[in-house]
Order: C-alpha cells, then structure tokens, then sequence
C-alpha cells in the first residue's frame, strides 16, 4: 500500500506534468488537446510513476507492462508522463512536437517514437488492441498487465463494447482499462450527447470487475485502486471508471467545453503557470 511521501512524490510530478504542458501549449504554433490533458495527468502519473511495471532503460523488457493510449489526442500527456519517468527529454519535446518529421506528433506513433507500445489516434481502437495483446500475452502464458486508458466520450463508439464483450469471454483478467471520465467531449457536454449512465453498472453487466474513483484528479485515490487490481492470472477484465475535470488545476479552463483543444497566449500561459505554482505550494504547506 502506498505510503504519504510516496502520494506527495507522485503529487509533485502530477505538478510538473500540468506546467510542462501549459508550456507546451502556450509556445507551440497550433491547437494543444489542452482539456484532456489535464484531465489525464494525474491518471498517467500513477501509472508511470507507481502503477505500471515498465523501464525506460529497456524499452523492449519482455516482463514489461504493455500500456496503451486509447485517446490518442491526448499524445502530449503520455509524452510527458513518459519523459518524467525518464523515456524521453521534454526539452525535445517541447522544441519539436508536431514538427514535420518529428517523433512527437499530434498522435502517438510506434515507428517513430520507441517506448510507445501502439500507435493511436483513431477513437474506438485503444481497447480492441488490448484485447489482442492481453489473449497473447494469456496463451504465450505471459504475466504482464495490458493497461488502456480511455476517453469517455471515445467510449460511445460500439467497437469499445465489441472488445469489452470479447474480453469477458476469453477471460482476459491481465487486462485493464483505466478510463478519463471527465464527461466532456469535442464541443459538448457527454451527456448531452449520448447519456451513458448508469455508466459503472453498464461494465458490470457487460462481465468487468469495476472499480470506482470518486475524484480521478486526487492522487491517492488512484494510487489505492492501483493496489486493488487482481493478478494478472485471475479471468475477469478489470475497468477503472476515474471521474476527472477537463482542464484540472487551470481555473478558466476547468469543466469549459472550449478547452477540448486551443492554444493559449504567453499571458494566459503564465497565469496557469502561477496558478498551478500557487497550487503546489498551498499542497505542500508552503
């Protein structure tokens, strides 16, 4: 079970995550997935930090946990998350995403980017993929976890049901899906668009061990579902519903419709930076 100091390290970097990104968004010349980013962080942060068993100085470790981003908009999140746990160097990042030829897209790719497991971009495919690498890793009896996060709103397209129905069926238990339930999508709220509750019993039913995080942004919440996944070589597949805010720790952008993607200016950048500091110090009884 995670210790206090362990929730404060992971805090710290869920910190640095959010000023990477407004960073990021506020000199890149085009639209940043800024909302769902936010939103994101802390979830990442929990797993490359703590959740997921992976080594950024071997990238190819067989026993290595096999993470996938379903929501592939959200590129600049895991690129992040992954050059904080030691992947990459966010100083490249920053100097040369979405650049031509560059590793760090708008969308995640394996080709160019090694350490990224799968590449993504298209919704409605993250989960499907994962149910193909966890019943292989389950027939070549391997024991590492298949980890998708997925977006709530990618989650109305029917290919994420087809997979979740598969899954129970072929009793993939090495596989979980961790999804970012932020309820708000492109330009609206998700329940506006398609309602999807009672959102946790419709896993339930559809054979899924559930487990619910009451707030998706609070660091030991997660970390503590982290610590109830079962075994990998238990049968049923396990869901994380993690109910976030779109925009977190940013006070203009937090749960604005607005905010799924845009750019921001250098004065609006420092704002969030302030904020955000503002924020960390109050956390740290500073």
């Amino acid at each position: 079970m995670i210790n206090q100091q362990e929730v404060m390290r992971l805090k710290e970097m869920a910190y640095q995550m959010r000023r990477n990104l407004m960073m990021l968004c506020g000199t890149f010349e085009g639209s940043v997935h800024i909302g769902g980013d936010l939103s994101m962080t802390d979830i990442m942060i929990a797993l490359y930090h703590y959740g997921l068993h992976v080594d950024p100085t071997d990238i190819k470790m067989p026993s290595r946990d096999r993470f996938i981003l379903s929501k592939g908009h959200g590129a600049v999140g895991m690129y992040i998350a992954m050059a904080l746990r030691g992947f990459f160097d966010f100083d490249e990042i920053l100097r040369t995403y979405g650049q031509l030829n560059s590793k760090y897209g708008m969308h995640p790719c394996k080709v160019y980017l090694p350490g990224v497991e799968t590449s993504s971009g298209s919704l409605g495919h993250g989960l499907p993929i994962g149910c193909g690498m966890a019943y292989s890793a389950k027939v070549k009896r391997q024991e590492h976890r298949v980890v998708v996060l997925l977006g709530d709103g990618e989650s109305q397209e029917g290919s994420n049901w087809e997979a979740a129905l598969a899954a129970h069926q072929f009793n993939l238990g090495n596989l979980v899906v961790f999804i970012d339930r932020n309820r708000l999508q492109l330009d609206d709220f998700t329940e506006n668009q398609m309602s999807m509750e009672p959102y946790s019993d419709k896993w339930s039913a559809f054979g899924w061990n559930v487990i619910t995080v009451d707030d998706g942004n609070d660091m030991a919440q997660l970390a503590a579902a982290i610590d109830q996944l079962p075994a990998t070589d238990t049968d049923v597949p396990t869901a994380v519903i993690c109910s976030t805010v779109k925009g977190k720790g940013i006070s203009f952008m937090e749960n604005n419709p607005d905010w799924h993607a845009g750019s921001v200016s250098r004065e609006d950048m420092e704002r969030g930076i302030a904020e955000l500091a503002n924020d960390w110090n109050q956390e740290r009884g500073g």
